[in-house]
Parts: C-alpha cells; sequence; structure tokens
C-alpha cells in the first residue's frame, strides 16, 4: 500500500508514553491513611511522542480512515521486522466490537497504521450525555457487553490489549461500541507498566502490574473491565489515583489490603511492601451507585485479586447481569 493513497484531513490526536522511574526513599512510619507511605516515593516522569493520528481520506474510495504514524525509538534502525509480524497479525483480528486495523505500510523510518475512523470514544460520550438519561441502565448493559465481548474475541486470539480505558473504547454512529489500540504495545515491545500514554490509565491498571509482576496475562484487561464497567454505572472513575502508590492504596481501600489467603503469591511481588497499611474490603454496592446485585457481582468477579481467580471474558458474557439478553453489535 502506498503512502500516497491517502489525504490527510485533519490531526486528531498524538499519543505520549510516560516512562516512570522510582527512587524509594528512607522508610519512615506511615499513617493510617497511608499519606506518609506516599511520600516515600519519589517519581520522574520522561515524556515521549509515540504516534499521531490523522482523520485522512481514502483517494480511491472516498473513505475516512484514521491514519496513525508510530514514532519508534530507534528511528535509525527502521521498522522492526517483529513489529511488522505483530501488526500484520492484527490485520487479521474481524469483530463487529474490534476496530478494524484495514492495512499498514511503512515509510522511512515510520510504521503507518490505518483503521477505520470513529470519531466518538467512551469518555467523551459519558461527558456529553452527562447525568441525564443518556446513558441509563440499558445502555451501560449494552456498551458493557460489547466490551467484554470484543475482549473475548481478542483473548481467544491470543491478543492482549493492555490498555483499556474509555478513550480507548470507540463508538459507531450506529451506537455501538469497539476496542481500539488493542496490541500494539506488544507489537513494538513497550513494557506495560510504562505504557502509560497518560496517567490516566493508572486508573484501570491491574494490582499485580502495581506491584511489579512481570508475568501477566488475560487477567490484567478483565481487571480494566470491571474498572469502566463500575464508571459508567457511577459516572466517576472508581480509583482515580495520582501515582503508582497511591492508585494501590486507592484499590486497597475498597478491597482490601491482600495476604497469602486472599492471593497467593502476593507477598512475592516485586514492590509488595510489609510495611502497607492494612485496610478491609468494603461493600461494593455501598461504593458503587446504582450499582445492582448482579452487577455488583460481576464487579467482585473481575476485581478479584488474585488473577487466577479473576473473571474471564468467556464467563462475564454468561452472567445473570445480561440476562441472556442481545447487546451485540
Amino acid at each position: 500500500m502506498s503512502l500516497d493513497k491517502y489525504e490527510r484531513l485533519e490531526k486528531v490526536g498524538e499519543g505520549k508514553s510516560r516512562l516512570a522511574t522510582f527512587a524509594q526513599l528512607a522508610m519512615g512510619e506511615g499513617s493510617d491513611d497511608g499519606s506518609a507511605l506516599r511520600a516515600l516515593y519519589e517519581t520522574r516522569w520522561i515524556h515521549r511522542t509515540y504516534g499521531v493520528v490523522y482523520r485522512s481520506r481514502n483517494k480511491e474510495t472516498g473513505e475516512i480512515v484514521a491514519l496513525k504514524k508510530i514514532r519508534l525509538e530507534a528511528e535509525d534502525e527502521g521498522v522492526p521486522s517483529t513489529a511488522i509480524r505483530e501488526i500484520s497479525l492484527l490485520k487479521e483480528m474481524k469483530d463487529p466490537n474490534v476496530v478494524r486495523l484495514l492495512d499498514i505500510t511503512h515509510h522511512d523510518t515510520k510504521l503507518y497504521l490505518v483503521f477505520e475512523f470513529l470519531d466518538l470514544d467512551l469518555k467523551r460520550y459519558m461527558d456529553k450525555v452527562g447525568d441525564g438519561d443518556g446513558m441509563g441502565p440499558e445502555i451501560v448493559k449494552k456498551f458493557t457487553y460489547q466490551l467484554i465481548r470484543g475482549v473475548y474475541y481478542l483473548h481467544a486470539h491470543r491478543v492482549l490489549h493492555r490498555d483499556l480505558k474509555p478513550q480507548n473504547l470507540l463508538i459507531n454512529k450506529e451506537g455501538n461500541l469497539k476496542l481500539a489500540d488493542f496490541g500494539l504495545a506488544r507489537a513494538f515491545g513497550i513494557p506495560l507498566r510504562t505504557y502509560t500514554h497518560e496517567i490516566v490509565t493508572l486508573w484501570y491498571r491491574a494490582p499485580e502490574v502495581l506491584l511489579g509482576s512481570r508475568h501477566y496475562s488475560t487477567g490484567v484487561d478483565m481487571w480494566s473491565v470491571g474498572c469502566i464497567f463500575a464508571e459508567m454505572i457511577m459516572r466517576q472513575p472508581l480509583f482515580p489515583g495520582d501515582s503508582e502508590i497511591d492508585e494501590i492504596f486507592r484499590i486497597f481501600r475498597l478491597l482490601g489490603t491482600p495476604d497469602e489467603d486472599v492471593w497467593p503469591g502476593v507477598t512475592n511481588l516485586p514492590d509488595y511492601k510489609t510495611t502497607f497499611p492494612h485496610w478491609h474490603a468494603k461493600d461494593i454496592m455501598d461504593h458503587v451507585p446504582g450499582c445492582t446485585e448482579e452487577s455488583a457481582e460481576l464487579i467482585i468477579g473481575m476485581l478479584a485479586y488474585d488473577p487466577s481467580k479473576r473473571m474471564s471474558a468467556k464467563a462475564a458474557l454468561k452472567s445473570a447481569y445480561f440476562d441472556h439478553g442481545a447487546y451485540g453489535a
């Protein structure tokens, strides 16, 4: 495919990765709310741009597409062959709830990805409808089902999304939800923990990643789904942390500080500290306004601490919350 085939109409987005480095300072006594312990962590952020997205037009067909230009770290070395192979596999992903990757091309030291164009994401949708009836229980249920179905499709094809958040969930003109930006982190070898684009990604990050695990699988996506589901119900983020330690403490305050009984192996994770404050679990229904018993059960299943016990996408689709309804695109 030639890049000349596409006319760029306007820039619609720019992605940034924030590379965090941590220096743990001398340990001291922490308060029960964790504020003193948070102060023991110094965070330095290094920003870099990894890609720019243009609304573009296919000159041959007139189709409006999203043209994403990927700028790589080692541009003098060209596009890695591993990235080409990974991205080529993503072209085979065809599901009503997954944004189509239409084409790929590389020009000089840049890689260009051509996606179907959708100009509305879930974050902007939620902001747009406000607290009125535009995001009622049935819309939440429909979007949640479509989100889980898209995740199930990716997982069935051995693809992890790794960056699920409302900004990466797009909504088409028919009102159906689709997953975008899936698999790109792995394709470019970007570690999950540093692939943040922006601080908001912390809000949907699984606890095993926050605690330094280098071994993760489908559970990281299901945790994100649980957070997004709760956010759609309560109309605000479930765990809006402003740093990794603040994020993990917010999780602990709601779900309780995990131990070996709840999560075997947690104390062996690299960033687990015996000095973590001890919080008891709270009732999800008290914390998430608008939550029903069925939706609470689904949230709890997807927010299980132990990744091996966390609800899978396949199991979530069979949840009583959906009551065997038809919510497909």
